[in-house]
């Protein structure tokens, strides 16, 4: 849909923004309003007041739902339905150990971190990390220490899947809002993933983190069957309001051991990771074969037309599940027990995908109004090249309210007439997409629910919380950041 001629100058539009982010933030803040509902309120509210006619507003905010929700309902459904397949079937069990004998005692922590890097692509943060409390808990009390060198390594490793590697909904509302490439966004996000763990992660808790004396919480650890037994909360991830969470703002319906047939073996290592890296192969097939077909190299073909199609996150994603649904979720278990288990995969993700719908509404009214246009000129005069001024908005949005979702897409919908002004490149717009998650990654305090989530499950003080998980949800922000911005000044 097209921008509307603005009714406003520049200065007027842009004072309408600031005003527009700071009653959502009250709103969701000092109200307690959910995000889904607030989202909705200001984008009305904005509309009216960029002068978008009564008559045409309703449409243009629906239009902009709709479209946002085709994209993100989707990817963020299926995901969530492999990732219950893998967690049912012991999967994240399996490669837990394994990488912990391969790697060694003294590198459980890495091969914790690992281990949650994997299975945390397709399992959103508090599902993954309820399914991973058990396993920290053994790892802690076998090998002796404080509890968050293997905690930490593992909780951010699922913050950073989440925050930047799609079929998670922060990324992909993102693309989407920016009109890149989602399959492309997966290709580089994981391994820019990998890295900013690794480097924000990982070497903050070996050298700082870890050294931290804290017990394992023994009420938590002989509770986390029956914590494991359903989800964990809403959009924020531990129950709370819709406004808050870690960086990972949803749940994925985390199941626990009884959900596991006693019939059925465990999946051996290499299923797990092959079933893992099926997607990843099937979207690097589309994207090598539709860019050797852009460049020449390539002729038309009904073949290569079938690899493209196959390629397709959506596509991939659903082939992904089919196979695991059979290779796993059918061992030992009726075709009912697997209904069932898919059916409340989907009922925990309802609030965040409904949240992401809203933010693309609010974006696309900002958008269709003109602002967007006119922060993209402001941007312009101030200097800043658009990979910082995403940054800066995404980080002050997180921290002024909490929710990585909203300052995700809040952050998109912002920029995106700038993007689109300035033709950037698929490989441009994954990298933004990478600065924002970073923004909304960063200094993670007491408005988050992730912040209290993890406080809870190890038994933290606010203090020590601020100390370890805040810090590090800050260096693993920066870490992301930091190559985005490496990769903005080579790729085309």
């Amino acid at each position: 849909m097209e921008p509307m001629e603005p009714v406003y100058g520049a200065g007027v539009l842009l004072t309408i923004a600031a005003v527009a982010v700071a009653v959502l933030l009250f709103l969701i803040i000092r109200l307690k309003m959910h995000a889904f509902v607030a989202l909705i309120v200001v984008s009305f509210i904005t509309g009216l007041a960029a002068g978008i006619p009564f008559g045409d507003l309703a449409e243009v905010a629906v239009s902009f739902f709709g479209s946002t929700l085709g994209q993100v309902a989707l990817l963020v459904g299926l995901g969530a339905m492999i990732g219950r397949i893998l967690e049912v079937t012991g999967g994240a069990q399996v490669l837990a150990d394994t990488m912990i004998s391969r790697f060694g005692e003294q590198r459980a922590p890495f091969a914790l971190g690992v281990a949650a890097l994997l299975f945390g692509v397709p399992i959103f943060f508090d599902a993954g990390l309820v399914v991973f409390l058990p396993i920290i808990f053994s790892v802690a009390r076998r090998f002796g220490g404080s509890v968050l060198m293997y905690a930490i390594p593992a909780a951010g490793a699922f913050a950073a899947m989440h925050a930047i590697v799609p079929p998670h909904p922060g990324p992909v509302t993102a693309a989407t809002e920016l009109g890149g490439s989602i399959g492309l966004s997966m290709l580089i996000g994981i391994p820019v993933a990998f890295v900013a763990w690794y480097v924000g992660v990982y070497l903050f808790t070996t050298a700082y983190a870890g050294k931290i004396m804290v017990p394992i919480n023994e009420a938590m650890s002989r509770s986390t069957v029956s914590v494991g037994g359903g989800g964990s909360g809403t959009d924020g991830g531990s129950g709370t309001d819709g406004g808050t969470d870690s960086g990972a703002d949803d749940t994925g319906g985390a199941g626990g051991p009884s959900d596991i047939s006693p019939q059925a073996a465990p999946p051996s290592f290499g299923l797990v990771l092959g079933l893992l890296l099926l997607p990843f192969l099937l979207i690097a097939l589309n994207t090598g074969t539709a860019t050797l077909r852009a460049a020449g190299v390539l002729g038309d073909g009904a073949a290569l037309d079938v690899l493209i199609f196959l390629g397709q996150t959506p596509v991939a994603l659903l082939i992904t599940l089919l196979v695991a649904t059979y290779v796993l979720g059918t061992k030992g278990r009726s075709l009912s027990t697997i209904e069932g288990l898919l059916n409340d995969a989907l009922g925990p993700i309802c609030a965040i995908i409904l949240i992401t719908g809203a933010g693309g509404m609010f974006g696309g009214v900002l958008r269709y109004s003109g602002i967007g246009a006119a922060l993209s000129e402001s941007m312009a005069d101030l200097g800043l090249p658009i990979i910082v001024s995403a940054f800066l908005i995404a980080t002050l949005l997180r921290v002024a309210q909490g929710s990585a979702t909203v300052a995700l897409t809040t952050t998109a919908g912002l920029i995106s007439a700038a993007v689109t002004a300035e033709g950037l490149s698929d490989l441009k717009i994954a990298c933004l997409v990478l600065a924002i998650a970073a923004g909304a990654t960063v200094l993670s305090h007491v408005n988050d629910s992730g912040f209290w989530l993890v406080s809870r499950f190890f038994g933290m003080d606010v203090r020590t919380t601020l100390k370890t998980w805040t810090v590090m949800e800050t260096t693993l922000g920066l870490s992301i950041f930091v190559i985005a911005l490496g990769l903005w000044m080579v790729v085309p």
